[in-house]
C-alpha cells in the first residue's frame, strides 16, 4: 500500500496558498462590482499578485472575463481606459505578445499607488541586496585566485633558487664538516651529500631531491613525524596551500624501506606532482622512463613499472591499498602486491620488479572520483 500523503506534495500545498490569497481578495473586493474586479485585474496585470497553481489561473482567467463581461453592460460609448483584454487576449499575453493591457500608474487609486509602491520598493532592496552579495562574491573571488596565482609564481621562483642552491655553499653557514655517527641500534648515519648538506643546513627535515627530465619535477623531498605537515607547508616551513614533497613517514632511508612513498599535490597551475599523470599514456612513458630519487645520503636512479589510478579506501575495506605497501613482511606478500600493480597499471612497461628489489612510489591527487589518486611506481636500477 502506498504511504503517499497529497496533502504534503508541493502541487497541493501550492493550491492552498492559492486558494487563501483569493479569500483574501473577495473578503475585500466585491467580485459583482466593476470597480472592485477592475481593481483586482489590475493587481494581477502588475503582478503584485501572483499565483502558483491551477486554482490560481483560473481565477486569474475568470476575473478577466468578468471585468470583460461587466464593462460591456455599460452604455455605449463608454470605454475604461486601457479596457481590451479579453480571455483571447490574456493567452496571447502569457505566450509572449501584448494581449493583456497595460495599466498606467497615473490610472490608479491612491490604494493601489501605496501596494504598487511598496512593491517596487521591495523589487528594488531585493535586486540591490543581490547585486551587493554577487559583487562581494566576485570581488573575494578575484582576490583569491590573485593572492593564489601570486603565491603560486613566488613559490615557483623559491624552488627554482633551491634547485640552483644544490651543491653551493650559500646556506652553510660555515658547517661544511660533517661526520658520520651511528645511532643507538648500531645504524650508520652516513655523511650528507655533498651538493645538498647547504639546503639540509637550512631546513634538517630535507630528506632527498627528485627530478624526472623535461618535466617541471625538480623538488626538494621532505619527511617528518607525520603525513599531515607539508601538505600546507612549503621548504622554508611557511604555510602554502600548494605544500611540498614529502616522504611518508613510515619511510626510512637510513635502515632502507621496500617501497619509498612520495606525495605531492595536484596543482591547476601544473606544479608539484600535476604532470605525473601524463604517465596514463604509453608514449610519454618511453619518454620519460626514468627518475632520479637522491637521498641525502646516496644517489639513486629509478626506472618507472606501473602507472594506475587507485582512491583512498575506508579502513574497514578489504582491499589492495599501495599506500600501505612500504615494507613486505615476506617474498609471498611482495609478489602479491607487485601482481595488484600489475592488473592496475595501464600498459606493460616490461619492467619487473624481485623481493629485496627497491621501489619508489609517487602519489597525488586524482579528480576523476572522490579521493582518487594517481600513482607512478618506479624500481630502482643504479
Amino acid at each position: 500500500m502506498s504511504n503517499f500523503n497529497y496533502t504534503s506534495s508541493p502541487e497541493y500545498q501550492a493550491r492552498v496558498r492559492d486558494q487563501e490569497k483569493i479569500d483574501k481578495l473577495l473578503e475585500k473586493y466585491d467580485r459583482d462590482n466593476p470597480a472592485d474586479v477592475d481593481k483586482i485585474c489590475q493587481m494581477l496585470s502588475l503582478g503584485t499578485i501572483k499565483f502558483e497553481s491551477k486554482v490560481g489561473n483560473e481565477f486569474d482567467d475568470e476575473m478577466f472575463e468578468l471585468r470583460d463581461s461587466l464593462k460591456k453592460r455599460k452604455p455605449s460609448g463608454h470605454t475604461a481606459t486601457g479596457d481590451t483584454k479579453g480571455k483571447t487576449g490574456k493567452s496571447t499575453a502569457k505566450s509572449g505578445s501584448a494581449g493583456k493591457s497595460r495599466t498606467r500608474f497615473e490610472d490608479l487609486d491612491d490604494d493601489m499607488k501605496v501596494l504598487v509602491r511598496k512593491e517596487l520598493r521591495a523589487q528594488y532592496i531585493r535586486r540591490t541586496f543581490l547585486i551587493v552579495v554577487l559583487a562581494l562574491i566576485a570581488v573575494s573571488c578575484i582576490g583569491y585566485f590573485a593572492i593564489f596565482y601570486f603565491n603560486d609564481d613566488r613559490g615557483e621562483k623559491r624552488y627554482r633558487e633551491l634547485a640552483e642552491l644544490k651543491g653551493s655553499e650559500a646556506l652553510d653557514n660555515g658547517q661544511t664538516e660533517y661526520v658520520a655517527t651511528i645511532t643507538d641500534d648500531g645504524i650508520v648515519v652516513p655523511d650528507v651529500l655533498p651538493e645538498y648538506k647547504t639546503l639540509y643546513n637550512s631546513n634538517k627535515n630535507l630528506i632527498g631531491w627528485i627530478k624526472i627530465d623535461d618535466t617541471i619535477i625538480d623538488y626538494p623531498v621532505m619527511q617528518c613525524g607525520d603525513n599531515e605537515f607539508y601538505l600546507t607547508h612549503n621548504f622554508d616551513s611557511e604555510e602554502d596551500v600548494a605544500g611540498t614533497l614529502f616522504l611518508d613517514c613510515n619511510c626510512d632511508v637510513l635502515r632502507g624501506s621496500d617501497n619509498y612513498i612520495i606525495y605531492g599535490h595536484h596543482l591547476q597551475s601544473g606544479r608539484m606532482f600535476s604532470s605525473i599523470g601524463e604517465y596514463e599514456s604509453e608514449s610519454y612513458y618511453e619518454s620519460h622512463k626514468y627518475i632520479q630519487f637522491d637521498t641525502i645520503y646516496e644517489r639513486q636512479l629509478y626506472q618507472v613499472m606501473y602507472a594506475f589510478r587507485s582512491r583512498v579506501y575506508n579502513e574497514d575495506e578489504v582491499t589492495f591499498k599501495y599506500y600501505q605497501f612500504i615494507d613486505a613482511n615476506s617474498e609471498e606478500e611482495f609478489n602479491s602486491y607487485m601482481a595488484e600493480m600489475e592488473a592496475e597499471s595501464f600498459y606493460d612497461t616490461g619492467v619487473r620488479a624481485f623481493y629485496g628489489d627497491q621501489l619508489l612510489t609517487l602519489s597525488t591527487c586524482d579528480y576523476q572520483e572522490q579521493n582518487g589518486r594517481f600513482v607512478v611506481v618506479a624500481k630502482r636500477i643504479q
